[in-house]
């Protein structure tokens, strides 16, 4: 598996000093369902709706410091909702996930345990390296199932071409798909490091238990 190079840019860092990402690239077999994910996601989200309420979301260490970003940068982060604060607030609500694909719904699966809003990227189709930096005023980025999302202000990770990623949506472009045989899960700590790695194992062990994992690389940032 080709090695990517995966910055974050003085912008971010200057308006969140303690931000740091651990990345996995792996080769995969994804699938279009997996019941027994589903049995373990189930179990976990019926133990998640016994231990929270909506109130509580938002205290979340991870959640609460990808919002205060947010907020510094400029964006509401009440319109604009991280994706696993979204997540979250979907199970308090009783409203089950939908089912996706195995990746998707295991990456979904490690953000609602972890609290992070993870990027999930078919690999072969990010070209060159990727930087986090900030979105610009008029940026195109068609998010998935979403249409045309404004990411003035929101952090995103770029490749050569454009935007692929930001806490709220990934972008159309490098999505998992059926075909996806290679892929790049980035979490995002805007809380810091403490965390980063219990997330990056419990998503290895998943990924091998779900998805046939092999040829597991890490990245990680040096903060």
């Amino acid at each position: 598996m080709n090695n990517i190079k995966i910055t974050v840019s003085d912008e971010i860092l200057r308006v969140c000093p303690g931000f740091c990402f651990t990345a996995i690239g792996c080769r995969v077999k994804n699938t279009p369902h997996n019941e027994n994910l589903w049995e373990e996601l189930d179990i976990f989200s019926a133990d998640f709706r016994s231990r929270y309420k909506m109130e509580d979301i938002n205290k979340r260490k991870a959640i609460f410091t990808t919002r205060q970003t947010y907020k510094r940068l400029g964006k509401d982060p009440n319109r604009y909702r991280p994706s696993a604060e979204a997540l979250c607030r979907r199970i308090i609500k009783g409203i089950n996930l939908y089912p996706i694909d195995t990746l998707v719904d295991l990456i979904n699966f490690v953000s609602l345990k972890s609290g992070y809003s993870i990027g999930g990227f078919d690999f072969d189709k990010i070209r060159g390296h990727l930087e986090l930096g900030i979105g610009a005023a008029g940026e195109k980025f068609e998010a998935i199932g979403r249409g045309l999302l404004n990411i003035e202000g929101l952090p995103v990770y770029r490749d050569e071409i454009g935007g692929i990623g930001t806490p709220t949506s990934d972008e159309e472009r490098t999505k998992i798909t059926a075909e996806t045989t290679r892929l790049l899960m980035i979490i995002n700590g805007y809380s810091g490091k403490e965390g980063l790695e219990e997330a990056a194992s419990f998503s290895v062990e998943l990924l091998k238990k779900y998805a046939g994992a092999e040829e597991i690389i890490f990245f990680s940032s040096k903060s």
